[in-house]
This record gives structure tokens, sequence and C-alpha cells, in this order.
């Protein structure tokens, strides 16, 4: 299978068209029209290691979820990380292809991929985007309710959580839930309007936390901690397209975060 095959499933599936203004979604590096594909490699984000084990793998694609190049790069000198995975992946052959706010914005997205991880129902679009089945964030019922206390717990075994933030909601039993992946506070007024019990997302900010202790049980995961899960999403879509292509989800850490 071509490279630009796999490419056209993953824009089938989120079409570049739904990334928002600022992003840079897309084919990062390399020359997709004529290449065949030796295998794949999914990540979360691009750093040396990353792509050091799309090598030894035998990798000549690497998928990832953040875009790799997000601003212009004025050299190309090898000083940071991001210009040393650019020489690094043309000397090596390897296409970085990225797939960032489409996906978070499409239907089974990376919203979704959280909302199946603890068993939600009747999902909805939290912001729907006009004129297209696209959104940013979604909203969902739990199964069945579940205590303040039960819910926290669910939410830090689930995404492995080694610091979960949440503000002092005065409420007890959650129902209604909004998510969005990644950072996500610019919704928290959303979720509020539409009268949800819990708000999940990797980034809210001190500030953020304030105000909100009758309103909603606010959940910060970690930026990292609320997209991990996004990896299935893309080994899914291309095994879809073809089930022989060699995919491999990585095993080197990505978070830039450490706790203590």
């Amino acid at each position: 299978m071509y490279i630009r095959q796999i490419i056209g499933a993953l824009e089938d599936f989120a079409p570049l068209a739904l990334q928002d203004s600022y992003d840079n979604a897309g084919l990062q590096i390399g020359l997709a029209k004529d290449a065949e594909t030796s295998g794949v490699l999914l990540c979360l984000d691009v750093t040396e290691d990353v792509i050091d084990e799309a090598i030894a793998l035998g990798c000549n694609m690497i998928v990832s979820h953040h875009p790799l190049l997000f601003a212009p790069l004025k050299s190309i000198s090898g000083k940071n990380y991001i210009e040393r995975c650019v020489m690094k992946a043309i000397k090596n052959d390897i296409t970085i292809y990225a797939a960032h706010t489409n996906l978070d914005s499409a239907r089974n997205g990376v919203n979704y991929k959280i909302a199946e991880k603890i068993q939600l129902r009747n999902i909805e679009w939290l912001s729907p985007k006009e004129g297209t089945d696209a959104g940013e964030g979604i909203t969902g019922t739990l199964n069945t309710p579940m205590t303040k206390e039960e819910f926290l717990q669910l939410i830090k075994q689930t995404f492995n959580v080694e610091a979960l933030r949440y503000n002092d909601w005065k409420g007890n039993t959650i129902s209604k839930v909004a998510i969005c992946g990644g950072a996500g506070n610019f919704l928290i007024p959303t979720a509020i309007q539409k009268e949800c019990d819990a708000f999940i997302t990797g980034e809210i900010g001190y500030h953020r936390f304030f105000g909100h202790e009758n309103e909603l049980l606010l959940l910060e995961l970690g930026h990292y901690e609320s997209e991990k899960y996004t990896i299935e999403i893309l080994y899914d879509i291309i095994k879809k397209a073809d089930k022989n292509i060699p995919v491999y989800k990585t095993n080197k850490k990505t978070n830039p975060i450490n706790y203590l």
C-alpha cells in the first residue's frame, strides 16, 4: 500500500478542513506520491527517540497526533529537537504525518475515544461546527450515576493519572459529562450552559478553576493523559485500510512532563 493511500484513509476519517485555523495538521515531511509503506509507527508526539524507533522497526512512516512542525523554521541546523527530527527523518526517508485538531473535531475522534473508555452513552457535540458533522468537545451520560468520589477514581484509574486536579465542587452525583481532550478550558462555559455535572479536559489552568464550585466538577487530567488513547483511533483507521500493513504503537515516553 502506498503512503498516499494511508494519508487518504486518515483524511477520509478526519478531513483537514476540520482543523482549526492555527493548526498545521497533514503531511509534515516526506514525498508521499509514489512511496510504498514498509510500516507505520504511531505516537502522540514526534521525538528523536520515536524516529530512532521507527528506523529500528523498519517503518518509513510516522503518524502523530501533535504536529512536529507548528511554527515556520528559519533554519535547519540541529539547534533544537524539532530541527534534529527534521534532519533525521529526511536522512532516513521517513514520512511524518499529523492528525491533530481535525481528529479532535471528527465524529468518532479523540473525544469519542475518551467517552468510550468511561462508557458514556447519548453522545452529542458540546459545541457543534456549523454545516458539518463535527464539533469541539462532546457530552454524554454515564450508564449509572456516580458519586463525586467514584467518578474521580474512575478517571484516575482509566487514564492512569498520577496527579488528578479537580475543583471543590459542592455537588455529589455525576450523570452528564462533558469532554474535551487536550487544552479545553475554553469550553467550560458551554459545559455549564448545557447543565453538565462534570467537565474532563487535559489542561484548565489555575485561574480557570475559580468560581465554578456550585456549577460543575472540573477535572484536569494532563494533556498527554487525556489524549493517550488517540493512538488506538489511528491504529484502527490504518488497519481498516490495509490489515497487512505493519503498524506499531510507540514504546517511547513522549510526555515531556514528569511527576515526583
